[in-house]
This record gives structure tokens, sequence and C-alpha cells, in this order.
């Protein structure tokens, strides 16, 4: 079915006000660039409140139980050069974020913060820009996967976020930062008209529309989430259930991104 340029835009719209309401809309469009000192002293930093530490843990521990999970981890706790830290928050409740992003004066990307809602045991996000989180939601005969299973997979996907980060280009993600704003400010101005001809070069200037930047960003993470996921469910019943509820949501809503799911292979017995 052919979508008319009308129906484009205010879908374009629709989407910003979702975005913005959103508690699994967990980095903005444009990327704030800091630059920074070089750290000696890196590694993670947990700055999690005391009456929470245990359900941090039992967290952490589900993500450390697969090898993945463990090689991602190492890969940051052991990195004196790069500084993560890891908060927990009530206002993100049952979702997520990545953000805070640092950089140093040689372009190396240098530290970032997680910022977990206090109840990420509960709670799935929309198939739509979220085919692996929504994946553990459940339907019959398979019960939800909540507790630390999703927890673990929502933090699986904000270090997708650090690993796509580490590999953007830094001056792309400066002109994303100063742009992208202006974009915003034209496409609200002129009633959500995405072929305006500034916009378009303004797009070409920052890599897409903010939109597509935004998306493409999550669907890498939904990828990195469904590696976790391949491990940690490989064995169990629920396994089959949900990789297929993950094939039909890419192929539902993620079509165009469906190379990236198709990499992580996957059986079914």
């Amino acid at each position: 079915m052919k979508v008319s340029h009308l129906a484009t835009s205010v879908l374009t719209a629709v989407f910003c006000s979702y975005l913005a309401a959103s508690s699994f809309a967990n980095v903005p469009a444009a990327i704030n660039v800091e630059i920074v000192p070089t750290p000696t002293t890196g590694g993670i930093r947990e700055e999690i409140p005391e009456k929470y530490r245990e359900r941090f843990s039992r967290w952490k521990a589900e993500l450390l139980s697969t090898e993945i999970g463990r090689r991602q981890w190492d890969a940051y706790a052991n990195n004196k050069h790069f500084v993560l830290t890891i908060k927990l928050s009530k206002s993100k409740g049952k979702g997520a974020g990545t953000d805070q992003f640092q950089w140093d004066d040689e372009g190396r990307f240098v530290g970032a913060t997680i910022t977990l809602g206090f109840d990420i045991e509960n709670g799935y996000p929309s198939p739509i820009y979220y085919p692996v989180l929504n994946s553990l939601i459940g339907e019959p005969p398979a019960e939800p996967l909540s507790g630390t299973i999703l927890a673990a997979t929502k933090m699986s996907h904000e270090i997708g976020h650090l690993i796509q980060t580490e590999n953007a280009n830094v001056k792309l993600l400066e002109t994303q930062f100063r742009l992208i704003p202006e974009y915003n400010s034209i496409f609200r101005k002129n009633g959500f008209n995405s072929r305006d001809e500034r916009l378009v070069g303004l797009a070409e200037k920052i890599g897409g529309t903010p939109i597509e930047i935004w998306e493409s960003r999550e669907y890498w993470s939904e990828v990195n989430a469904m590696q976790f996921l391949q491990e940690r469910l490989k064995d169990e019943p629920v396994y089959c259930h949900v990789f297929d509820r993950i094939r039909k949501n890419v192929e539902a809503f993620a079509r165009k991104y469906s190379k990236r799911f198709h990499s992580v292979p996957h059986t079914c017995k």
C-alpha cells in the first residue's frame, strides 16, 4: 500500500508526540558532544542507592549469566580510559536511557551514563521500534517474561547504545547536535512538511531525518538485546515463541531493518 505524503507527515508528527511521552524513548536524536580530559581511572561506576543495590545486583547477575553480557560488561569495567556511570531513577519508571556522552580532545569516546528505571522488571514497550523487548510480553500459551530477564534485556539494549556511539563519527554527531534543533523547529512551523527544501538539505547534512536517525539507533540496540536473549533463552521452552514474535514484529514494523535482525542466527527445535 502506498502511503501519501500527507499521511507520512501526520504519522511523523504523531511519532514526535509519542517520542516525547514514551518512557522507552531513551536517547534524543541529537547527541550532545561534550569534550573532557581523557580518563585514566575509568571503569564502571555503580551509583546505586543502598536500598536498591540488591535489586540491581539481580539484574546485573542475569546479564552476566551470558557470555555476551560478561564480554560487553568487562569491556567497560576494564577500560581505564572510559567511565561508564550506571544510575537508578524513579523518573525512568519501567524504561531506561543512555546519555551524557563524552569524548576527549582526540575524538575518542570516553564516557557515558546509563540510567535505569526503578521498575524495569516490568513493562513492555511497543513492537514499533522495540521488536525485541516487546517479544517478552508473552501470549497464550507462553507466559510473559518479566523480572530479571526483562531487566537484563533492557540493560543489554542500553549497552547497545554505547557500542553504537563508540563506532560513530564524532564530527557527524556534532553536526547532528547543532542542526537537529533547527530541523525540528522548521518541521513544526511548516506544518510537518518533510519535503521542505530546507529540511531536505539539512537531512543530507545530518545523515537522515531526526526520526530516521533515532529509529536506526533503537533498532541497532534491539539487535544487541536480541543477541543477549539468543544466548540466555537457548535452552528454555519459551525460546521459539520469543524469536517467532521478534520475527513477526520485525516483518510488521521494521522490515526496512530486517537484515540487522537476520544477522543473529537462531534455530528453533
